[in-house]
């Protein structure tokens, strides 16, 4: 799986938890979540659910603490599914 296919699956994901005042064209993959997208610690728990359903992997806190922005995601993602 390519950075390309996984960002184009992490996509509709994040699209589902932003906050209103943040447009869909907002998103990057160098955006941070909380600080630029706004999504609150809330959501981004439900973010990584269903990140974690939608790839079959399990994120451990310490992913949880590096997990910042879309690249952060797709690292991690990389990582587990030993994609290099």
């Amino acid at each position: 799986m390519t950075t390309e296919q996984i960002y184009a699956k992490l996509l509709p994901i994040v699209k589902t938890y932003l906050p209103e005042d943040v447009s869909e064209e907002a998103i990057a993959a160098d955006k941070d979540l909380t600080g630029e997208l706004n999504i609150n610690s809330a959501h981004l728990v439900d973010v990584v659910l269903d990140v974690e359903d939608e790839f079959d992997v399990e994120f451990a806190n310490a992913d949880m603490e590096n997990l910042r922005t879309l690249n952060d995601a797709i690292a991690i993602i990389k990582q587990k599914l030993n994609i290099r």
